[in-house]
């Protein structure tokens, strides 16, 4: 029987990968530029074959990962405030599996929670404009929008005289849910915690 690549295994290979494939060492040249002469323009056939013979191999891996049922999963560890949560979430180069979504959707409540306690007195934002921009609003603007939704992320920025913390609030599935990619059926809402009177810079 044939050895089953482990989540972190996954994860090595496409970060060896994703750096072969800038570095030039892989090119898919049968990628071409996207006929649109104005984005064509700004375009070098290069870094296209670079990204496409990324883009084939990180797909293979999706399929490795559906056939031999290798989670997303990654446990990650945010501390703000003297609070610290250990959280689920779906690596960013990898896919979730139905399993990987429940164990997300369950870790919602813990995620909010800590949420909560630890932005009372921050100012919200939405991003909004997909991120170009932000609309200030009210923490039970949040809950309306995490009721709504079915999963959540979090992750934080700080320096000495800067905090902003990143609430991901999503549906569907996360791999699809950035960018619009997988628009309406999965996607998701950003909401940034920062001090009062800053502004959102992630």
């Amino acid at each position: 029987m044939s050895k089953i690549y482990s989540t972190q295994e996954l994860i090595k290979i496409l970060a060896d990968e994703r750096r072969a494939c800038m570095n030039g060492e892989r090119l898919n040249l049968s990628a071409s530029a996207s006929g649109n002469p104005l984005l064509d323009q700004f375009m070098k056939p290069d870094g296209i074959q670079k990204f496409s013979a990324y883009q084939d191999f990180q797909a293979a891996v999706h399929q490795y990962q559906r056939q031999n049922q290798v989670s997303g999963i990654v446990w990650r560890q945010i501390s703000v405030k003297e609070q610290t949560l250990d959280y689920p979430t779906i690596d960013e180069h990898l896919v979730a599996l139905p399993r990987d979504l429940e164990i997300i959707i369950a870790a919602k409540a813990s995620i909010l929670a800590f949420w909560c306690e630890v932005t009372v007195g921050m100012d919200l934002y939405l991003s909004i404009r997909n991120g170009r921009d932000y609309q200030q609003i009210m923490p039970d603007e949040v809950g309306a929008i995490a009721s709504r939704t079915e999963w959540a992320n979090i992750s934080g920025h700080r320096n000495s005289t800067f905090l902003e913390i990143i609430l991901q609030l999503g549906w569907g599935k996360p791999e699809e849910a950035s960018y619009k990619r997988g628009w309406p059926d999965s996607g998701s809402e950003y909401v940034h915690a920062v001090n009062p009177g800053k502004r959102p810079i992630c």
